[in-house]
């Protein structure tokens, strides 16, 4: 038999989840379907889960900053009076250094105006709380196969370092949309997993529920598309794909583990790192490891996938070298197991790297998608975006010619959602990586 809801969600990582609480608390009828066994099981249980506020736009600055205050209160907006067995928020600060002549305007801009606390550090006083860095510059980044990979340098990096104190990372992503599950579920939603969608069903050019592999149907007048990064293929499953000027597709990508240096303990004193000078961010992960991950330099070639369900998901050898080694450049006393550990998984990236939350060409079909690996600390204000729209656009408000606002009520910025259209044109301001 047919299940009739009132709005259904693909996809059960931090977007699906977070929108189905927000639906779920006003009331709505919400169904979140997964083709994985669990919720966060996807993309997001990969994510670093690094909660930062430096981003190149002012309104992804702005969405970061408000969704800070949740991630730090989280029992709170989970409407828990305990925090047994929730996800945490670790406060270690975020430090972001950069090539020599970058500039930090934009940035600096971006904070003063929502004030946001930071600190201008200089690269003495780098030195002073990462004892292990070095302050040489290594711009452009490369690979080691270069043959000036070992060069000496020659320069310094940027003399502005700038320090956030309120930045830090979760510690465990999957646990932290398990929470959201289990709130979003005693609010009245259900979650379905092992359900992958094979029909977007559709009634005069409206949507109208979802046909699984399975062969089980469900009705409803709203289908959003959370789906990561599988959501180029949903959104041609609602025959939408060629009716947006900003697309998405899926990138492989790598994150790599090596132990803390000896004379100083990521995991009691490590704080997350954006080395831009060297292309990559670090931060401290659980067994005083040091987790690295990579901003995309020119050097390494993006590995994009047609197939987000068959990929490889084995770190290989070159990139592990590349990470690695490159922040061997920063920590010279950097330890280097014979063995690479990682894992590999995917981003869903859109032209821009900035996401879509957004209405579509199909009544009733919406888009929450294009989140380019910088979007999980953001997912708590991601579910009202969405919710904010679905509720204007059912009742009748023309979203792409009179976008949609949102109060963030916490930092009192009035963001007009029409930012993150998939009719915009290419964000210039963006930094077109996993920095958003």
């Amino acid at each position: 038999m047919t299940k009739h809801y009132d709005q259904i969600i693909i996809g059960a990582g931090i977007t699906g989840a977070s929108i189905a609480f927000e639906l779920s608390k006003k009331g709505y009828r919400t169904l979140v379907v997964d083709k994985l066994s669990a919720a966060g099981l996807g993309s997001t249980s990969s994510t670093c889960a690094i909660i930062r506020t430096h981003y190149s736009t002012l309104e992804g600055t702005a969405v970061a900053y408000e969704s800070s205050f949740y991630w730090k209160n989280w029992a709170a907006y989970l409407n828990k009076k305990t925090s047994k067995d929730l996800a945490r928020f670790i406060q270690t600060g975020a430090v972001v250094l950069n090539k020599k002549d970058f500039d930090w305007s934009k940035y600096i801009k971006h904070h003063d105006a929502l004030k946001i606390p930071y600190e201008i550090w200089t690269p003495e006083q780098l030195i002073k709380r990462m004892p292990h860095f070095v302050d040489d510059s290594y711009f452009p980044p490369k690979r080691p196969d270069d043959p000036d990979f070992f060069s000496p340098p020659v320069e310094k990096i940027n003399p502005v370092v700038l320090f956030f104190p309120n930045n830090g990372y979760i510690n465990d992503p999957q646990l932290s949309v398990e929470n959201i599950q289990q709130a979003s579920e005693s609010n009245g939603a259900t979650f379905m997993f092992n359900a992958e969608v094979a029909e977007i069903r559709t009634h005069t050019n409206r949507a109208a529920g979802i046909t699984l592999k399975s062969g089980q149907t469900f009705d409803a007048p709203v289908v959003v598309n959370a789906s990561g990064p599988h959501s180029f293929i949903v959104n041609r499953l609602a025959g939408i794909d060629k009716k947006m000027k900003i697309k998405t597709r899926a990138l492989r990508h790598e994150v790599h583990f090596v132990p803390s240096p000896e004379r100083f303990s990521y995991e009691d004193e490590g704080i997350t790192v954006g080395d831009g000078d060297l292309a990559g961010y670090h931060r401290p992960e659980v067994g005083n490891l040091i987790l690295v991950g990579s901003e995309d330099p020119d050097c390494d070639k993006l590995d994009w996938v047609d197939d987000p369900d068959h990929f490889n998901r084995n770190v290989t050898n070159a990139q592990w070298r590349a990470q690695v080694y490159r922040l061997a450049l920063r920590i010279p006393d950097l330890p280097i197991p014979n063995r690479p550990k990682g894992f590999a998984d995917l981003y869903d990236v859109s032209d821009d790297w900035i996401p879509i939350y957004d209405k579509s060409d199909l009544d009733g079909f919406y888009l929450a998608i294009g989140t380019s690996g910088n979007q999980y600390k953001n997912g708590p204000v991601i579910g009202q975006i969405m919710a904010r729209i679905i509720e204007a656009c059912e009742n009748g408000q023309d979203h792409d010619h009179e976008p949609v606002t949102l109060m963030l009520k916490h930092i009192n910025f009035n963001l007009n959602t029409g930012f993150f259209s998939r009719n915009r044109d290419i964000v210039g301001d963006s930094s077109f990586s996993v920095l958003g």
